[in-house]
């Protein structure tokens, strides 16, 4: 790929991603299903912790007329989100801690129809998660939703846990046995690149190799947006590891 191939870096950061959930556009489906049902065609929308831009990229196609937000902190992967949508004037990026207490003051709007995140907030553990959802509710309109596929592990299932991950793992080996990239191969790979280069060094100085937050179950995510001022909050979708879990303001 060449320093200026964006389209090539999404769709590799797509495969890399679905290597981890072979169901990843089958959740985005849904939920962008739910946007169109709760807040119809043309929603304001925050991607939140937004990486290359994966859900602003299906909003856009399937909702010409939506406008987005993306936040994150990550410089590399914003890096390509910003290529990716440049001269795109429905599409607007922020750089921004999402531990950062002030956070929301970097956004361009005071309200939005829906705030959309996946495969992300599992590196926050459960107090600055909880804090991050009332955070949330203040930024989605009345009638508005929040959104959130991501792993959200059952305690009370050991054994179906286990049996889930053996299967799982079994079949991401075989992949990466015909070369598939995973996590670490990606960013060695975008290391290498002249442009992406930098802002990967400047990632991992902020990140680290990886950090994995709390992962509660799905029962806390609907109590703890409840109680943050979400009127009604289920899940709409899952996968034998994975809910997508939808908030009603």
């Amino acid at each position: 790929m060449s320093d200026t191939d964006w389209a090539g870096w999404q769709q590799s950061w797509d495969r890399q991603q679905e290597w981890y959930m072979p169901d990843r556009e089958e959740r985005f489906r849904v939920m962008l299903d739910m946007v169109e049902a709760l807040v119809g065609p043309e929603p304001r929308v925050l991607d939140l912790a937004c990486g290359t831009g994966s859900i602003t990229d299906r909003l856009l196609r399937r909702f010409p007329g939506a406008v987005s937000t993306g936040v994150d902190l990550d410089p590399a992967l914003l890096a390509i989100a910003r290529g990716t949508f440049e001269g795109d004037e429905r599409v607007s990026f922020v750089t921004a801690d999402l531990k950062d207490p002030a956070w929301t003051r970097a956004l361009p709007y005071d309200s939005y129809d829906a705030v959309l995140t996946a495969t992300a907030l599992h590196w926050l553990h459960s107090e600055p998660l909880a804090a991050l959802y009332g955070q949330i509710a203040g930024l989605v309109r009345e009638d508005g939703v929040f959104m959130n596929a991501d792993h959200m592990i059952d305690p009370a299932t050991p054994r179906i846990n286990a049996a889930e991950r053996a299967q799982r793992h079994a079949r991401m080996d075989a992949e990466k046995t015909a070369g598939v990239l995973d996590w670490t191969d990606w960013w060695a790979f975008a290391a290498k690149d002249p442009v992406l280069a930098e802002p990967t060094a400047r990632r991992f100085e902020i990140y680290g190799e990886h950090a994995d937050g709390d992962m509660p179950p799905v029962g806390w995510h609907a109590d703890t947006l409840r109680a943050a001022g979400f009127g009604e909050a289920r899940p709409v979708w899952c996968s034998p590891s994975d809910t997508l879990l939808l908030a009603v303001k």
